[in-house]
């Protein structure tokens, strides 16, 4: 009986997806591996839990520079997003292995030195962040000096059939198997958003996808079409007063959420005109945002070493919590009862549960090599905490017990 409601109860994808990842993260808890091409997701409801106990760590190797990292919606497979390496590695979460690499071809290009605050020579094809769309069949990869995005179907390799025109710029990717001579190759469409591509966050019903530039200081909306190539058109530019990066989205109430990392405020966007309907003034240098689904947002504060709980419907803050140095990715589990902080300089992944009026320490974990971008999975008896470390190009998986 258990079995059969398990099937018959279907659970949309979470709302955004960054690394983000990314929003809330895509759902990634299912039990049921599901392979059949163009079929929902099926989702079974969790068993309840109100506690987490620390287990053990485990890492393993991703490539130079990863940035980021994304579940699929059935928790089955995770793909990493590898700056220096120009790549995207997808691991199998089960064995924990290598399975597929999509590898970029290189192309010269202008990139920024963060610590001197000035352009240097670099490659276009960096994958920074990443979200996928249509029932996890897109997944869109944010490339760090293309000045955009690129669309990449993950199983079925002939819809990535891209031509290079005057009007469509290009970029070649080689599938590599480990253990294999078998590769694939393709060209995917580069969608031009603004410099300095970051966060990609969609509503759920992967209609519309919001994309915040660093540089250019906007957010690109693109409307979303899985049957016509590109597959996405920029409809709207977003100015922000200043270096935007995380963005939430509330389907729930129509407003998008963008932290505006170099100033201190988050831009609230209306989704119905795609234009800034207000301004919420908050602390300084807010990085990463996510929004549970009782109206509450929780933001990283990178410069402060906090994070925050914020109830969208007045814009007041209602509690924080300090972290580690530079906080940078926040992810919620499932249930919404826990925040995981990836905490860069310092090298540590802080853990708290979320209570009604405060942020509760539950773990602070060693995580060497500057840890960035993390996603979690999750079944009925545990949880894991997958973190990349950009300097180490290693990803630490820590694994909790569910009580």
């Amino acid at each position: 009986m258990q079995a059969l409601l398990s099937f018959i109860t279907l659970f949309f994808l979470a709302t955004g997806c960054q690394s983000s990842g990314s929003t809330g993260q895509a759902d990634n808890d299912s039990l049921v591996n599901i392979e059949v091409k163009d079929t929902l997701p099926i989702a079974p409801i969790l068993r309840p839990y109100s506690t987490i106990e620390y287990e053990k760590k485990e890492l393993i190797t991703a490539a130079g520079g990863t940035k980021s990292v994304l579940f699929n919606s059935s928790g089955t497979k995770l793909y990493a997003m590898n700056l220096e390496g120009m790549s995207v590695y997808e691991f199998d979460q089960a064995s924990r292995k290598l399975t597929r690499e999509f590898k970029f071809t290189p192309t010269r290009g202008m990139g920024w030195d963060y610590n001197k605050s000035r352009p240097i020579a670099s490659f276009q094809e960096k994958p920074v962040e990443a979200c996928f769309s249509h029932d996890d069949k897109i997944l869109w990869v944010s490339l760090h000096n293309a000045d955009g995005i690129v669309p990449i179907w993950v199983n079925d390799f002939s819809k990535n059939n891209a031509v290079t025109t005057a009007e469509q710029k290009t970029k070649p990717v080689t599938v590599i198997y480990p253990g294999a001579a078998k590769k694939d190759s393709f060209r995917v469409p580069l969608i031009e958003t603004g410099k300095t591509p970051k966060v990609i966050s969609r509503t759920a019903d992967s209609k519309y996808l919001l994309v915040s530039n660093w540089h250019s200081r906007n957010t690109s909306v693109l409307e979303m079409d899985e049957n016509t190539m590109p597959y996405g058109k920029v409809i709207s530019t977003i100015p922000t007063s200043a270096i935007p990066r995380g963005i939430a989205v509330d389907d729930k109430n129509k407003k998008s959420y963008i932290a505006i990392m170099g100033g201190a405020s988050l831009n609230v966007v209306d989704n119905n005109t795609w234009k800034s309907e207000s301004i919420m003034n908050v602390w300084s240098s807010p990085r990463h945002v996510v929004m549970d689904t009782s109206g509450h947002l929780f933001v990283s504060y990178n410069s402060l070493g906090t994070i925050a709980c914020i109830d969208v419907a007045t814009g007041k803050q209602l509690f924080s919590a300090k972290t580690h140095s530079q906080p940078r990715t926040i992810v919620l589990s499932k249930n919404h009862k826990f925040i995981f902080v990836t905490c860069y300089t310092s090298d540590y992944v802080d853990v708290y549960k979320i209570n009604e009026d405060n942020f509760e320490k539950v773990a602070s974990l060693p995580c060497g090599g500057h840890p960035v971008g993390a996603d979690i999975y999750e079944n009925d008896d545990k949880l894991e905490a997958w973190v990349c470390s950009y300097s180490s190009g290693s990803i630490s998986i820590y694994t909790f017990k569910k009580k």
